[in-house]
């Protein structure tokens, strides 16, 4: 066994005193806990590079002081119990507790600390979740990721290799480059590509990139609540901006031309979370007041793939005719979360900075990952899963708002049901938010209210219910017991 052990080359001690007190300082502070094995003689002179006459003599004094023991057959070991009069002398206690001056944190990390709604513990286990963002596990074809997964394992050993391009994979970037031209009108080449960690890396480049503490970001309101934490979290000042039924009211920007606006964040293909459509004559004012300010629009563009009904509208980036937009991608809800890969597509002049900073970050995402989903994007089975998949979502989103509708009539009101896999759901009811998602809990239902996602004041009632990972039928059931919820007394 090893045992990582610091000589000071400073000391003018003997080699083998430096070690003893090295060793001893290891027992008394707890490094090494009473009862523990160490290192026979011949392995730790092996280990350190020194001689064995060292180290025997280093063991033959703590054995005579009784801070180690010899068991034959089996090797030494630190003494169960130590000197009392050796333990009174030093002023480690053997717990390996110190105390110190209390931790004084960077404004990002005292921020991280007294921020809301930031992850601190799991959340409790629901027979039914309506919380949002999850696909459908169960449908995804696992076989034939194995399939890919094994093409690479087996004849290749590059994947184990640091990544020698700091944009990401290229074949995957000319994948998504070519995908993304193909189903959202992206203007872009792969040289334009990074490969991200998700959408937050995403977001936390660009705020590392654009924002001094202070600087003024435009949002949504009601608005992707991760987001916002990452803006908050960096010392910028967010501005809300109201979103009606066709998404951002881009004529409230405006209204605040003194602001310097840096940035806006927009989820334009199904806003966050009223699942409004920003439409085209917006998208065009949206990118005309980008110009004229020089700001720069976040385009995050979620779950774009999944419409029911409704012709497609291009992405904001592909009717952009002045660079003004840093357009988000991801795969987490088209495939799985786990699989943590989104992209950043950027304009030319803005590439090498941020090519850097990702590299700074993290160097690179496992490479084995990006040449699977390279093939399965090259090789059709992306679009494919995308098609098979649009189907199931439509058909859970309808058994949905048919048992919304069924149970509540008019006192509830649907927003966004023509995109995505959530819809937002207003109850007209006397009951607060908490008294509502107490009582679904105790049904085994866990739901998410609406409210933690406003800047400004909301409305009681507001609920995201997310369907991806529900069946038809638990969708109906859960919402009968909610019905059951509100309805008594």
């Amino acid at each position: 066994m090893d045992f990582a052990v610091t000589l000071d080359s400073n000391s003018p001690s003997p080699l083998h005193q430096k070690l003893y007190e090295e060793l001893r300082y290891c027992i008394l502070s707890g490094r090494l806990s009473p009862g523990r094995r160490i290192p026979s003689t011949r392995q730790l002179a092996k280990s350190l590079g020194i001689s064995r006459t060292t180290v025997t003599q280093t063991y033959d004094q703590l054995l005579s002081e009784g801070y180690i023991e010899t068991v034959v057959g089996s090797g030494t070991f630190v003494c169960t119990q130590l000197p009392d009069d050796l333990l009174r002398s030093t002023p480690i206690p053997s717990t390996g507790k110190m105390t110190r001056p209390p931790v004084k944190l960077s404004k990002y990390g005292d921020s991280l600390i007294k921020t809301e709604n930031v992850p601190r513990v799991a959340e409790p286990e629901m027979l039914i979740n309506f919380r949002y963002g999850r696909p459908a596990f169960d449908q995804f074809p696992i076989k034939l990721w194995r399939r890919l997964l094994s093409r690479y394992c087996c004849s290749d050993l590059q994947w184990l290799d640091y990544s020698t391009d700091i944009l990401g994979y290229k074949p995957l970037r000319e994948a998504i480059s070519r995908y993304l031209s193909r189903s959202r009108a992206v203007n872009c080449l792969p040289e334009q590509v990074l490969i991200v960690n998700g959408t937050q890396q995403a977001l936390d480049l660009i705020m590392r990139l654009f924002i001094e503490p202070d600087d003024v970001i435009a949002l949504e309101d009601p608005g992707y609540l991760s987001a916002r934490l990452i803006f908050q979290t960096q010392g910028a000042k967010l501005l809300p901006i109201a979103v009606d039924e066709s998404g951002l009211v881009v004529k409230d920007l405006a209204h605040h031309s003194n602001e310097q606006i840096q940035l806006v964040y927009v989820t334009p293909s199904h806003q966050f979370p009223t699942g409004a459509i920003l439409s085209l004559p917006r998208r065009l004012e949206l990118l005309s007041w980008a110009w004229q300010t020089g700001a720069f629009i976040i385009e995050d563009d979620y779950d774009s793939e999944y419409r029911y009904g409704d012709r497609p509208i291009p992405a904001l980036q592909g009717l952009d005719r002045s660079d003004s937009v840093l357009y988000i991608g991801t795969f987490s809800k088209v495939l799985f979360p786990s699989l943590r890969i989104g992209y950043l597509v950027l304009p030319k002049s803005l590439v090498s900075a941020f090519a850097r900073g990702k590299w700074l970050s993290d160097r690179h995402l496992p490479l084995l990952e990006q040449q699977v989903l390279a093939d399965f994007i090259e090789e059709g089975h992306l679009e494919r899963h995308i098609r098979k998949m649009r189907a199931v979502y439509d058909s859970r989103r309808q058994a949905l708002v048919k048992s919304l509708n069924a149970h509540f009539g008019d006192k509830v009101t649907i927003l966004g049901e023509k995109a995505g896999i959530h819809l937002m759901v207003k109850f007209h009811t006397p009951f607060s938010d908490e008294e509502i998602i107490q009582r679904a809990a105790l049904q085994g239902i866990g739901m998410m209210s609406a409210a933690p996602h406003y800047l400004r004041t909301h409305s009681q009632g507001e609920f995201i219910f997310g369907y991806g990972e529900l069946t038809e039928q638990q969708l109906e059931e859960s919402i009968c017991r909610i019905a059951q919820i509100l309805n008594s007394s």
